[in-house]
């Protein structure tokens, strides 16, 4: 039999919230002298390859991290000198003034990170802090992805490394008195399920981004652009992102939320009908496409939290939590304050030599005492605000747009009045300002999953019009993943069709309406298409392909499919972006 591999300290996910925890905790351990030993576990073939994320972020937790980050190599894309909330419609956008802006999306001042360089760096410093720590010992495996979540009862001991087991657990599995779980949800959903520790489903966003290095004459470094709007005219809830990078680089994104009622939302698309439109084209014209991919974002907040943070022997962090602040579009954050908080907690229960519940309870009150509960808490009802008012979207939104291409923003806005019931629309707005900010209460939320917001026969009430762009600066999804530069092994299956019946009978359905089946439209990245067989229309997969973003289980109308983690450092290689 094998010898058993164990640790005091195992973190499933190299990323910014279990990196936080790994700096802070070697460092209270040097002030202490406790002793533990601690293994990282990274699915990708590096840290930070895995990694996607649209950010620009306030600096103060970094700045507890590393008081001295402006001198010792901190990799930051550029300050944050020029913050835009853009309303785009057809042809035009108009920039809202900053004076009716919340303070949550003014960005001057925040950093504007590739956060795969973040992970990185902060995966290369801790080792050079660690030649000086002797009493603490940390091993890095990149290329190592969690499977299973391994038990003593309801106590978490660890976590299985070997997706087909040889029979050995010694061989399969690494032992630790604590996991802390800082993933999107591969792993640590199991921990929530066994424990049912979300009353309230998350609901999800897809990201899907391309960074781009621009014609020399053009550069727009510390320039931050939110948009809403164009191309999102048929009712989905999301916006476009644009970040001015050092060395003529910019960052070009969006973000969709999956509580659609378009079953062929089809996110990768709706980035390039972004970069058709006018604004934008004349950014990227003369430039190159240097990375592309997607991610998936919690957008659920404060209600979608779990009951319970900790269980005996486990921690969730970050994603895992769902500590994304949506209406504020910040995240990296408060991942990295969960990992500051969960370090102290952890640090005191290596003191006492206790990982119980009991022991590890109080980092959910650390955390929901912190800026992270505040700001939550503050933007409890964002998502219910735009969820529960169709009109929102599909009614008054147009009229705006239809404004800023005849050039008068505040008569489209004038116009949503004459144009419907004018107490309505007045109450509309009142409402939506009222629960955006959190100071009218309601009550708890009550969300449901988002594919239950699916309406096969969704019908566009509008199109958008895009003409005169460039065709290069256009990708097809197939073109595009090439940007994502994934690799796998042979006879990779890490995507589940749990019945191909049910795909069949799904497909079937789709058909008769003209649309794809959710699950091919809305893919990032090629991976899902119909095959024939005999005459019958099948699910096939081009495993190859996938950029390990799980939209397509979030959004399967049957619940019949599922993305595990990867083997061996394969999937995509998002470092860059």
């Amino acid at each position: 039999m094998a010898e058993r591999i164990e640790y005091d300290v195992i973190l499933v996910g190299g990323s910014p919230s279990n990196l936080a925890l790994a700096h802070h905790l070697v460092d209270l351990a040097k002030e202490s002298g406790v002793s533990f030993s601690m293994a990282i576990l990274e699915k990708g073939k590096e840290f930070g390859a895995h990694i996607l994320s649209g950010a620009v972020s306030k600096p103060h937790v970094i700045k507890k991290l590393f008081p001295d980050y402006k001198e010792n190599g901190f990799p930051i894309e550029a300050v944050c000198k020029e913050s835009n909330f853009s309303v785009l419609a057809n042809k035009s956008k108009w920039d809202v003034p900053e004076s009716i802006l919340p303070d949550g999306l003014k960005k001057e001042g925040y950093l504007i990170l590739t956060l795969s360089h973040v992970v990185y760096w902060m995966v290369n410093n801790l080792k050079e802090k660690l030649k000086e720590i002797p009493n603490v010992v940390v091993d890095f495996f990149p290329g190592f992805s969690a499977h299973e979540i391994v038990y003593d009862g309801n106590k978490v001991v660890g976590v299985q490394i070997n997706e087909k087991p040889s029979g050995d657990p010694n061989e399969d599995n690494i032992y630790g008195k604590v996991t802390c779980f800082g993933d999107k949800g591969f792993v640590s959903r199991n921990l929530i399920a066994k424990f049912n520790l979300r009353e309230n489903p998350q609901i999800w966003s897809v990201g899907v981004k391309e960074v781009w290095e621009l014609a020399p004459d053009k550069d727009f470094e510390g320039k931050v652009w939110h948009t809403m709007g164009f191309p999102l005219v048929e009712g989905s809830f999301g916006g476009g992102f644009i970040y001015g990078m050092k060395d003529h680089k910019l960052t070009i994104g969006m973000v969709i939320s999956l509580d659609s009622p378009n079953p062929n939302i089809n996110p990768q698309q709706r980035l390039q009908d972004l970069k058709k439109h006018p604004w934008v084209q004349e950014m990227i014209k003369g430039g190159k496409m240097l990375k592309y991919g997607a991610a998936l974002l919690p957008e659920g907040g404060y209600y979608s939290l779990p009951k319970k943070f900790a269980t005996d022997g486990a921690m969730l962090l970050g994603d895992a939590l769902g500590v994304l602040d949506i209406g504020q579009l910040s995240g990296v954050d408060k991942a990295m304050e969960c990992g500051w908080q969960a370090a102290e907690v952890v640090h005191d229960a290596l003191k006492a030599n206790d990982f119980s519940e009991a022991r590890l309870a109080p980092y959910k009150d650390k955390v929901m005492n912190s800026f992270v509960g505040k700001q939550l808490f503050e933007g409890r009802y964002f998502r219910q605000a735009w969820q529960e008012n169709p009109r929102l979207l599909n009614t008054y939104m147009p009229t705006v747009l239809e404004g800023i291409d005849k050039g008068n923003p505040w008569m489209g806005m004038f116009s949503v009045g004459l144009k419907n019931n004018p107490f309505q629309a007045m109450n509309d707005a009142l409402r939506l300002k009222n629960l955006m900010e959190g100071t009218k209460d309601i009550g708890p939320v009550k969300y449901k999953e988002d594919y239950k917001h699916i309406v096969p026969n969704f019908k566009p009430a509008r199109a958008i019009s895009t003409n005169g762009f460039v065709k290069d600066t256009i990708y097809s999804r197939p073109d595009a993943v090439f940007y994502a530069h994934t690799k796998y092994h042979e006879e990779n299956r890490h995507i589940d069709e749990f019945n191909s019946d049910v795909c069949i009978k799904c497909i079937s359905t789709y058909d008769a309406l003209g649309k794809d089946t959710p699950c091919i439209s809305d893919c990032t990245a090629e991976v899902h298409r119909v095959d024939v067989k005999s005459g019958i229309r099948h699910h096939g997969m081009s495993l190859e392909n996938c950029v390990q973003c799980r939209t397509c289980e979030i959004v399967c109308p049957e619940v019949n499919l599922k993305v595990r983690p990867t083997e061996q450092g394969a999937g995509p290689d998002f470092m860059g972006l």
